[in-house]
């Protein structure tokens, strides 16, 4: 039988954002909910174009901010795994 996998702690933010598509274009404002060492739950107005890879950033500059992959979307809530 396989080890239960363990969520990582998720701490509460509560804090604007933006996510930057890959190529760093479209910049487009969000929602931090929570985050853990390896994710982050987010809502932006128009999760649609939202695919595949993005950039998480606390300032609208693309040069900073964490690499993330789309893992699921429900809605205008989407959730992220950071990546390299």
């Amino acid at each position: 039988m396989p080890a239960a996998k363990k969520r990582d702690v998720r701490r509460s933010v509560q804090q604007t954002a933006w996510v930057t598509l890959e190529g760093g274009f479209a910049a487009r404002q969000c929602f931090v909910h929570d985050m853990s060492a390896t994710g982050a739950k987010l809502t932006v107005s128009d999760s649609s174009v939202l695919s595949g890879r993005v950039r998480l950033a606390f300032s609208r500059d693309a040069k900073t901010g964490r690499h993330c992959q789309v893992v699921w979307r429900r809605g205008s809530s989407f959730g992220v795994k950071f990546v390299r």
